[in-house]
């Protein structure tokens, strides 16, 4: 699978900083594929993400986007870029329909809007003024927005936060479907089960260093434990259990156990997202 994005040894310091914020990152993204930018706030995934879009320059280190020099590109290279900010931004006295009307105007080809509205569930809303609208309301449009032109690329920040279980499951939906388009998305959130739902790969930055790179179900084997634990009734009594994975085929005494009591459940040592966060990150230090 080509290669969208290849950043090498980047690096970034912003005008009146002391030090760098990023620190010699390396990675490469593959298109069509869903990448995860995730790490503690103030660890420097912002902005990565803005020198990735082109909002910041001035970083040392290479970039190449669909294998050209990134700073290569003028401005035709947002055509093709979509953009979801994590605080939404409209025109508040502007309705739905004419926020979209006016921010499709900068592009040279936009995609079906209207349809999006459909599917995100304002479309009933498109007619009322933004600034009436609550917050989940702004922030489904606000990932409306980022789709208008049609792009090859999309960048979200945070797209599920501060919505309900329903309408985040309808972004999570629309970002796999894109996905299968053949789109290449790139997430930044601090929600972990969005994380495991959606990337195939993510990297975790720490006070501006990369601190692992891998799929979610890598992640998991390397920080989870290879055991299962067992919960079953004995005499009405709840007991749990614990096994090693290694040879539980064979393992007489969870085999027995399986025959011959009531199992309630059997859980594997797989470790969540959240935890695996705290561990690769050292978030917890932070406190």
């Amino acid at each position: 699978m080509a290669k969208i994005f290849e950043v090498n040894n980047l690096s970034f310091r912003y005008p009146k900083g002391r030090e760098d914020v990023i620190k010699s990152i390396s990675f490469a993204v593959e298109e069509g594929t869903i990448f995860g930018l995730l790490g503690p706030s103030g660890a420097g995934k912002s902005t990565t993400q803005k020198i990735l879009t082109k909002l910041l320059t001035g970083y040392q280190g290479t970039i190449t986007y669909k294998g050209k020099d990134l700073s290569s590109y003028d401005k035709s290279f947002y055509e093709n870029i979509g953009v979801g900010f994590e605080m939404p931004i409209h025109f508040g006295k502007l309705t739905a329909l004419e926020n979209l009307d006016y921010f499709a105007h900068l592009y040279k080809n936009t995609g079906d809007y209207i349809e999006l509205l459909r599917k995100v569930g304002l479309y009933e809303a498109r007619n009322q003024s933004v600034g009436e609208f609550s917050k989940g309301m702004k922030i489904r449009l606000n990932f409306v927005r980022a789709l208008l032109n049609n792009p090859d690329v999309i960048f979200l920040d945070e797209p599920t936060n501060g919505l309900d279980p329903k309408n985040a499951k309808v972004i999570k939906d629309i970002i796999l479907d894109l996905k299968k388009q053949g789109k290449t998305i790139f997430i930044s959130t601090h929600l972990m089960g969005d994380v495991e739902q959606l990337c195939d790969q993510v990297v975790f930055i720490t006070k501006g260093k990369i601190s692992d790179i891998a799929t979610p179900r890598d992640l998991k084997l390397k920080y989870g434990k290879k055991e299962v634990y067992v919960e079953y009734l004995n005499n009405h009594e709840r007991k749990r259990q614990t096994f090693s994975l290694s040879n539980i085929g064979t393992d007489e005494e969870f085999l027995s156990l399986l025959k011959t009591y009531d199992i309630e459940t059997i859980h594997s040592g797989e470790t969540s997202m959240e935890d695996i966060f705290i561990r690769v990150t050292g978030e917890d230090k932070y406190e």
